[in-house]
């Protein structure tokens, strides 16, 4: 019989806890929610004001008989789950099963795994806070009837099998209105003209660009007025006509939230959303490092504070002053955005002095590069910051102005170890103009003049799409992976080159929704909706008082719906490829892996067959059409269309016209697949 049972969500995180604690103490995992809504029904009953009806989730029976019968012989029972709002309503469902008083302190939490972390939080057990489980509960309650109330709806009108959320629609929602936006645009002419310049007494050359004239700024559209401008400045003097010096600070960014670091891990690792959460709930339940044993790497990954504690600040201190020297360290305080759940502080490594490269060995490749990522940003977060040397030129010619803007790059401070990636913003390069005086002539080179477009918004990325929902107040940390994977599995929108792009599904259901459902599928109406989860949370707000006033108005436009809506008939999409058993011409489907081309004649003519996707540059080896494949785990390769037949062609990388290829020796491929079996086996022996 245990004195004491800790009931946590994951087996990981039991075993490290259970190393942590030893002795006495019984540590099992309950595998997430033990209870839930079924999903045979909606399970909310509307007429008795909105209870939800509870069941134990099917294929659980045994371990929750384990729980009970572990629970009745323990002295103690201790429920830790994951320190959110999810967490907390699996506790309250855990004490509900197991029979343990509300009223009883029987949770902890844990921001992080460490053995000081787990004792201390042992020795102060609370009551559950109910405040946090009526939160979920709104929201549970809420998706559930707007899923299952919407979703028939677009079963009845458009097909079966189709799906809405009040989250994953608006997501679908921006991604739809960006690419109409793309699809509007239309480009508009613009000139910058340039100007070669050299050094006086020099052949040292620099960069000038056209500003203005008479000190007003001007715009160039057309090749007529680029000519004008090139005749009137031929054969003119160009003289400085000022310089600026100055010095420019560039400032680290904040440790890591949810949303920053998958969309960080996205820009810099190409991660998805689900990978970065999948790897970082690892590093946080735990992995074996050595001699320090099973420990969680990174404080809890569900988080959008900035804040972190006064320990892990002094941990920071210490490793930049004896590393980079006390210049390159800066105190700093992080502001959390409004609207922020502070109960946590950011993601940070919980022990500093395992830098990456000392615990490499241990981790897995993506652990790794996760790991680094989360480590690197938060001690750069605590340096001093970089400072740039500046120089701006101004420089007359026939009353035009051309600027010759330069910078140097004088002190690197947190960039010797970490730079943000940022998709709209050009990084940072030294540039350095001359040493220039006021009223000096300065040698014309040659004159250039270059014709742009004007370029629509970029289509969506999950980074991008990430920060525009956490901007605009939709969804929280938990919920943006799962969003994004599910309107990518309804086929609502597909991946290309990381962009989101809308499918004719994603914008026929959109449309439906949309026009008919306004007042749901809307990024105000979800983000006070998000507000009014907050306000539970703190206890301001009954959880169902917040549903009340939403199924009211939205009852009312149901009904509606569902009388005046026609059906809406999905047109496929015909491709220019005939059947080669009947002669009609095949249709655009989507399976399990993606696109397919069937006959439309189904069931009569049952023929189908794979789209194969090719590239314009013909294989350098025979020159035959080179397609574009993927493998099993979803990465891109190209091969040869006579491959194996009479080409070898295969490669990881697009082929470039002229570039020449040869195959690996067959002993450098063996070679190397035992080096990287060598590795894998290494890892699991010290990951034990």
């Amino acid at each position: 019989m245990a004195d004491k049972l800790i009931i946590v969500e994951s087996p990981a995180k039991a075993n490290t806890i259970k190393k942590f604690l030893g002795g006495n103490v019984k540590v099992m995992a309950s595998m997430g929610h033990i209870r839930d809504l079924p999903k045979s029904k909606m399970a909310v009953d509307i007429e008795n004001d909105f209870e939800p009806e509870y069941i134990n989730i099917r294929g659980k029976g045994d371990l929750i008989k384990s729980l009970k019968k572990e629970a009745k012989s323990a002295k103690q029972v201790y429920l830790a789950s994951d320190p959110d709002r999810e967490g907390e309503a699996i506790a309250w469902h855990l004490s509900h099963i197991l029979e343990i008083p509300e009223n009883s302190n029987c949770r902890v939490t844990f921001n992080e795994i460490t053995k000081e972390t787990v004792k201390e939080s042992i020795k102060k057990p609370r009551t559950i806070n109910m405040d946090l489980v009526d939160a979920q509960q709104a929201r549970r309650v809420l998706d559930r009837i707007v899923g299952y109330k919407i979703s028939p709806v677009l079963w009845k009108k458009v097909k079966r099998g189709l799906s809405a959320g009040r989250v994953q629609s608006v997501a679908v929602k921006l991604i739809v209105d960006r690419e109409e936006e793309i699809e509007k645009f239309i480009p508009e002419e613009y000139w910058n003209i340039y100007a070669n310049l050299l050094e006086p007494n020099s052949d040292k050359n620099f960069q000038a660009t056209l500003s203005g004239k008479d000190n007003k700024k001007i715009e160039i559209h057309t090749k007529e007025e680029v000519d004008e401008i090139l005749k009137n400045i031929e054969k003119g003097k160009y003289i400085v006509s000022d310089v600026k010096k100055g010095e420019k600070k560039r400032t680290p960014a904040s440790p890591f939230t949810t949303s920053t670091m998958q969309q960080e891990a996205s820009r810099k690792l190409s991660f998805t959303l689900k990978k970065t959460m999948s790897v970082a709930q690892g590093l946080y339940e735990g992995v074996h490092v050595g001699e320090k044993g099973t420990v969680g790497l990174i404080t809890y990954m569900r988080t959008d504070s900035t804040r972190i504690s006064d320990e892990a600040r002094a941990k920071a201190k210490e490793v930049i002053t004896q590393k980079y020297g006390e210049n390159y360290y800066e105190n700093r305080y992080y502001k959390t955005k409004q609207n922020a759940q502070d109960a946590h502080e950011a993601i940070r490594p919980t022990y500093i002095d395992l830098e990456p490269e000392k615990i490499k060995d241990f981790l897995t490749t993506d652990q790794y590069k996760l790991y680094r990522l989360i480590y690197n940003r938060f001690i750069a977060s605590q340096m001093s910051n970089a400072i740039y040397d500046t120089v701006t030129a101004n420089i007359d010619v026939n009353n035009y102005n051309f600027k010759a803007s330069g910078q140097t790059l004088k002190f690197k401070g947190f960039m010797t170890l970490y730079v943000e990636t940022l998709e709209d913003e050009k990084e940072e390069e030294d540039n350095s103009i001359p040493d220039l005086l006021i009223g000096q002539e300065v040698k014309k080179e040659k004159l250039e003049a270059k014709q742009s477009f004007t370029q629509p918004p970029a289509r969506y990325t999950e980074a991008s799409l990430v920060k525009a929902l956490e901007e605009k107040g939709i969804g929280r940390p938990s919920t943006y992976s799962p969003t994004i994977t599910t309107i990518l599995e309804r086929r609502y929108i597909q991946k290309e080159q990381k962009q989101l792009i809308p499918t004719d599904l994603g914008k026929i259901v959109n449309k439906l929704l949309v026009e008919n459902f306004p007042d749901v599928i809307n990024v105000e109406f979800t983000a006070k909706i998000e507000e009014e989860f907050d306000e539970v949370a703190e206890g301001k707000k009954p959880w169902k008082q917040v549903i009340r006033e939403f199924y009211g108005p939205f009852k009312i436009t149901l009904d509606r719906v569902e009388k005046e809506l026609e059906h809406v008939e999905l047109v496929e999409e015909v491709s220019d490829v005939p059947c080669e058993k009947c002669g009609r011409m095949m249709v655009i489907k989507y399976g399990r892996y993606g696109k397919f081309l069937a006959c439309p004649g189904y069931p009569e003519c049952k023929n189908a067959k794979p789209i194969i996707e090719t590239i314009d540059v013909p294989c350098p080896v025979c020159g035959g059409k080179v397609q574009v494949k993927k493998s099993k785990r979803g990465r891109k390769f190209y091969v040869c269309e006579n491959n194996p037949n009479s080409c070898e062609y295969i490669s990881w990388n697009p082929p470039k016209i002229g570039e020449k290829w040869s195959p690996e020796p067959k002993e450098e491929k063996k070679e190397k697949t035992k080096t990287k079996k060598s590795r894998k086996k290494t890892t699991k022996r010290k990951t034990k």
